[in-house]
C-alpha cells in the first residue's frame, strides 16, 4: 500500500488549534471569514444566479418525482425477476432494490438541464443480463422513457435515456446480499467482496461522491465554491475528461482539498485559495483527500511504486474510496499546460477581486479561442440518421485526445489546443447530421519548414474507424473528415454569430508561428469506401512570408521542391475520407492578409513533377525519441514507379529507458502565498515514442 502520511503540502509548521483535521495534512489556516470575505461571497452567489446555474423549486421537484418513479419501477422489476426465478410471492416482495444518485446531482451542484447519474442496485439473484434484458424491455414499454440506448459493452455498462424529459444515465451493480433495503449504505468496503470488476466500477461513482462529502469540513461552502469553479472551467474550455482536461469528479476533489486546507473559509476565499494552491502545485505530486486504504480484496489500486504505468500520470488526482484510482489518467502534456495557464490567470483575477479592484464577471469571461490561433484542424463527424448520431459522435470525441498526443510529439508544433465545445454545421439543411471540433495549432518559430501531418491524421482516423468497423459500430453514412484551415477561413465552417461572440467575450493574444512552413493533410477521396487498403492523396500547404508561392504547369514546385512520387504512408488500411483545406475559387490560393502570409495548395501524387532522391532526406529521431530497428528503417525510402508504397510503423508508447522516479513527498503550502513551489521538468515524466519524419528540402 502506498504510504502518503508524510506527503504534505509545502509550507510552514502545521496549524491545528484543536480542530479536527480532514485530509492528509493539517490546515494552512483556521481563520474564519472577515466581513469583506462574506461580502465577496454574497457577490459570487449573485453572479452565479445571473449565469442561471441554479434550478427553480419546480425543476428540483420534477427531478425528485422522476427519481421516485424510476425507483418504484426498479422495485417492480426486481420483484418480477424474483417471481420468474421461482421465488414465493411473499419472498419476492421483500427483495427490495434501490436507485442511488452520484455525480453533480448527489454533490448538490448540478445545473439546469444537467443529466442525473444513477445506480441501480439489485440483490445477488439478479444479474446484468436481466438489467440489459428484461429491465430494458420494461423501459421500452413506458411512454415516459424516450431516447433509450443500452451500452452493454462499455467499460462501465450503462443505459441512457430521458424520463419525462430529464436525461438519466443508469449503471447497474448487484451485491452479494439476499435483499437490498432502502437503508443500505454503499460505503462499506466489505460489500465489494466477490463482486465482478464491472460491478465494482459501477459502485465506485456513488462511493467516491459520498466520501468526498464526508471529507469536506463545510459542505455548503464547498458546494458554492465548486459551482463557481465548474462554471469557470466550462467557460474556459477545460471541463472535459474525455478530451484530456478534468471532469466533474476531478474538479470536485480539487475544491475539496482546498476546503481541507482552509476549513473555516468562506466560499469566495475558497475560490481564491483554489487558484493559489493549484497554480503553484508541483505536479505530478498526487492530490489525495485521505490516506489510501488497502482492503486486500484483490482489486488494482493507484500506486506508482507497484504499477509502472502510474508513474507516467501527469496530473494524478486520486479518488478517496477503495479501490483508489487516478481520475485524470487522460491528461496529456498539452492539456496540462493549458490548465496550468488558466490556473495562473485565475489567480491574477481573483487577487484583484478579493482586493475589490474588479468583479466576478471577469473570472467567468471565456478566452477568445478562435482569435488566439491562426492555424486549426477541423474534425467533422457525420452520420446519416439521428439514431446513429449519438453513438458515432461519442466514439469520435473519445479519440480526439489521441490526436492531441500525436500532434504534441511533432517537434515543429509548440501548442496543441483542443476546444471541447462541439459545433453544428454552418448549413442546418445539410442531408447528413454533422458535428465539428476545432484544434488550434501553434508552430515553432522557424524558416522554410515543411510539416507533413498526413501520418498524424491517418493514425487518428484509424484509431476511430478500425475499432468501429471491427465491433460493428460503423454503419453506412458514418464518416470522419479532417481539414486544415486558417483563421480567416473559419467563416466557412462557423456562423458569424459564433465568431463574433467569441471575439466579443475576450481579447486574448494570438498564438502562431512567425516562420514559414508547410502542413500536409490528406485530401478527400469521395464517399466512404470499403476498408481495404485504399490510399488517400496528400495536400501540402506551403506557408511563406516572402512572396506568393504560385505553381506553374512546367514547375509545380516553383523551383523549391521536386518530387518523384507521393511518399504514401500506409501501415494500416485507409478506413476514412479526409477533405482538403478551403481554397480561393479563382486562384487556388488562400491569403491571410492580416498576417502577411500566403498559403498555397500543391497537389502531391500521381502526375506530379519527378523529384530526385537527393531532394528528399530522412530527419533523424530527436534525443527523446526511440530509434526504430534497422528492419523498419530499411523500408523508409521513395518508391519506384509502380512499386507498392512503403509501410511505416504506427506510433506507440515506448517505455522510457529512465523510468520516472517515485512520487515525491507533498510538503505543506507556505502561508506566504506559495511562491517557492516549482514545476518539475515534463521530460522526466513523459517520453514520446520514436518516429521518423520526411523533410522536403529546397
Amino acid at each position: 500500500m502506498l504510504n502518503v502520511s508524510s506527503m504534505n503540502v509545502p509550507g510552514d509548521s502545521p496549524v491545528t488549534g484543536g480542530q479536527k483535521t480532514l485530509g492528509l495534512t493539517s490546515a494552512i489556516s483556521l481563520a474564519g471569514p472577515k466581513p469583506t470575505d462574506l461580502q465577496r461571497t454574497k457577490e459570487l452567489e449573485d453572479i452565479l444566479r445571473e449565469y442561471d446555474v441554479y434550478e427553480s423549486e419546480e425543476e428540483l421537484a420534477q427531478r425528485l418525482e422522476v427519481l421516485s418513479s424510476v425507483n418504484a419501477l426498479v422495485k417492480e422489476w426486481i420483484r418480477d425477476v424474483s417471481l420468474r426465478k421461482n421465488m414465493p410471492p411473499s419472498v419476492a416482495e421483500t427483495m427490495g432494490g434501490k436507485i442511488y444518485t452520484f455525480g453533480s446531482y448527489r454533490l448538490g451542484v448540478h445545473t439546469k438541464g444537467a443529466d442525473i447519474d444513477t445506480l441501480c442496485v439489485a440483490p445477488r439473484h439478479v444479474d446484468r443480463s436481466d438489467f440489459f434484458g428484461s429491465f430494458f424491455e420494461m423501459l421500452k414499454e413506458k411512454p415516459q422513457a424516450t431516447d433509450l440506448r443500452a451500452v452493454e459493452d462499455a467499460y462501465v455498462p450503462v443505459i441512457k435515456m430521458k424520463w419525462e424529459g430529464i436525461e438519466l444515465d443508469m449503471l447497474f451493480a448487484r451485491l452479494a446480499l439476499k435483499e437490498i433495503s432502502d437503508a443500505q449504505d454503499l460505503r462499506e468496503d466489505n460489500l465489494l467482496k466477490n463482486l465482478d470488476p464491472k460491478c465494482v466500477r459501477s459502485l465506485n461513482g456513488c462511493r467516491v461522491t459520498d466520501e468526498i462529502l464526508r471529507l469536506v469540513p463545510n459542505p455548503e461552502s464547498f458546494r458554492l465554491a465548486l459551482r463557481a469553479i465548474r462554471l469557470w472551467a466550462k467557460r474556459h474550455g477545460i471541463y472535459s475528461n474525455v478530451l484530456g482536461y478534468l471532469g466533474g469528479v476531478s474538479w470536485a476533489m480539487l475544491v475539496a482539498r482546498t476546503c481541507q486546507l482552509y476549513p473555516n473559509a468562506a466560499a469566495a476565499t475558497l475560490v481564491h485559495k483554489f487558484f493559489l494552491v493549484f497554480s503553484k502545485w508541483e505536479w505530478p505530486q498526487p492530490v489525495l483527500l485521505k490516506q489510501p486504504e488497502n482492503c486486500n480484496l484483490g482489486f488494482p489500486v493507484w500506486d506508482p511504486r507497484v504499477n509502472v504505468s502510474d508513474r507516467y500520470h501527469l496530473m494524478p488526482i486520486i479518488t478517496p474510496a477503495y479501490p483508489q484510482q487516478n481520475s485524470t489518467f487522460n491528461v496529456s502534456l498539452p492539456t496540462r499546460a493549458i490548465m496550468q495557464e488558466e490556473f495562473k490567470k485565475g489567480l491574477e483575477i481573483t487577487d484583484e477581486i478579493m482586493l475589490g479592484k474588479t468583479i466576478w464577471h471577469k473570472l467567468f469571461e471565456p478566452p477568445n479561442f478562435f482569435g488566439k490561433y491562426k492555424h486549426f484542424i477541423v474534425l467533422i463527424a457525420s452520420a446519416a440518421t439521428a439514431e446513429d448520431q449519438l453513438e458515432w459522435y461519442g466514439l469520435v470525441e473519445s479519440k480526439i485526445r489521441h490526436l492531441i498526443m500525436i500532434l504534441e510529439r511533432n517537434p515543429h508544433i509548440e501548442r496543441v489546443h483542443a476546444n471541447p465545445e462541439s459545433f453544428p454545421p454552418l448549413d442546418p439543411k445539410e442531408e447528413k447530421l454533422k458535428c465539428m471540433w476545432f484544434i488550434g495549432l501553434g508552430f515553432a518559430k522557424t524558416d522554410n519548414l515543411n510539416i507533413d501531418l498526413t501520418f498524424d491524421i491517418r493514425s487518428f482516423t484509424d484509431a476511430v474507424m478500425m475499432p468501429a468497423v471491427s465491433t460493428n459500430v460503423w454503419k453506412e453514412g458514418m464518416n470522419i473528415d479532417a481539414k486544415y484551415v486558417k483563421r480567416k477561413q473559419l467563416n466557412q465552417y462557423l456562423s458569424s454569430d459564433i465568431l463574433n461572440k467569441h471575439k466579443r467575450m475576450s481579447s486574448q493574444g494570438v498564438v502562431s508561428s512567425t516562420g514559414t512552413g508547410a502542413v500536409g493533410i490528406p485530401t478527400a477521396n469521395g464517399a466512404f469506401v470499403s476498408p481495404i487498403g485504399v490510399q488517400s492523396d496528400v495536400t501540402l500547404l506551403h506557408v511563406s512570408k516572402k512572396r506568393p508561392f504560385i505553381p506553374t504547369a512546367s514547375d509545380p514546385w516553383n523551383k523549391k521542391v521536386r518530387m518523384k512520387d507521393q511518399p504514401t504512408l500506409s501501415g494500416s488500411p485507409d478506413l476514412f475520407s479526409l477533405s482538403p483545406h478551403s481554397e480561393d475559387s479563382n486562384s487556388g490560393n488562400v491569403d491571410d492578409s492580416s498576417s502577411g502570409m500566403s498559403v498555397d495548395s500543391i497537389p502531391v501524387g500521381p502526375g506530379s513533377t519527378p523529384m530526385s532522391s537527393e531532394d528528399m532526406e530522412l530527419q533523424p529521431p530527436s534525443s527523446q525519441q526511440q530509434q526504430p530497428p534497422p528492419a523498419q528503417l530499411s523500408t523508409l525510402r521513395l518508391p519506384e514507379t509502380g512499386e507498392k508504397p512503403p509501410s511505416f510503423p504506427s506510433p506507440s508508447h515506448s517505455p522510457s529507458p529512465n523510468p520516472c522516479p517515485p512520487i515525491r513527498e507533498q510538503r505543506r503550502l507556505p502561508s506566504e502565498e506559495l511562491q517557492d513551489i516549482r514545476t518539475p521538468d515534463p521530460t522526466q515524466l513523459f517520453f514520446p515514442p520514436g518516429s521518423i519524419k520526411l523533410t522536403l528540402l529546397k
